[in-house]
């Protein structure tokens, strides 16, 4: 994969990324499953597995559909188990999703520290998720950053979902920066896809989600523990530029 280092603008995942996805989204999870299921906790929790929870471990599994997948996805898996409607469901889902954001959202250690140190760079920043736009707002809200985005995408604001190319794209159409100028950064194998789709210069995987190292290493530029180690990352692609 070639690397562009002019970077202009960076698009973020949100859950796994910007926030610590099992402390934000088992509680939610736990409790979209159990309304779904009418209080039946066995039923609950076999919605839970069909769609990526692992009991043994009580974490989900990387690339499943509860921490990849868009809630139209997580909607139609849970409607063919319980005989529901799906458009119906992800509605439900999506609306508790979006009522509870904010209160079990935990964010990623220096998340606001990272967003100020990159906006000194004067680059763009963006939010690309499979949540809804109105979910990723709510979430984020506690902390005090939504300011510091001049887009936020999800997959009911007209781009698709992930790992289709759309979210990068308008993001590209609202700041005016070309797809090469783009770093994507995310948890998962989707958004690399997403990134590599519509031909971001640089793919950068996060460990704050799922995914281990070995799962994101053959389909990202370059892996880091967290986004704090970004701002050092981007200044180093930018000096092979400068050398």
């Amino acid at each position: 994969m070639t690397i562009t280092p002019d970077i202009q603008g960076v698009l973020f995942d949100k859950d796994g990324t910007l926030l610590d996805y099992h402390a934000t989204w088992m509680p939610l999870n736990r409790q979209a499953a159990l309304v779904v299921a009418g209080d039946d906790a066995v039923l609950a929790e076999r919605l839970l597995v069909a769609s990526g929870y692992d009991p043994a471990t009580d974490t989900c599994r990387a690339d499943s559909i509860l921490v990849s997948g868009s809630n139209d996805d997580l909607g139609a898996c849970w409607a063919e188990i319980v005989g529901a409607d799906a458009r119906a469901l992800t509605d439900q889902v999506s609306a508790l999703f979006e009522a509870g954001a904010g209160a079990s959202a935990v964010a990623v250690p220096g998340l606001a520290e990272t967003l100020t140190a990159l906006i000194a760079r004067d680059l763009a920043l963006g939010i690309a998720t499979n949540d809804s736009e109105e979910g990723a707002r709510a979430s984020l809200a506690p902390f005090g950053v939504l300011d510091r985005f001049e887009y936020v995408a999800g997959f009911d604001s007209g781009h698709g979902a992930k790992p289709g190319p759309g979210m990068v794209e308008g993001f590209c159409r609202a700041t005016g920066i070309a797809p090469t100028a783009v770093a994507v950064v995310g948890d998962s194998r989707h958004d690399m896809e997403m990134g590599r789709r519509a031909g971001a210069g640089l793919l950068v995987g996060v460990l704050t989600g799922s995914a281990a190292h070995d799962d994101l290493a053959p389909h990202a530029h370059h892996v880091l523990d967290s986004i704090a180690e970004l701002e050092a990352l981007l200044e180093e692609v930018a000096g092979r530029l400068r050398a």
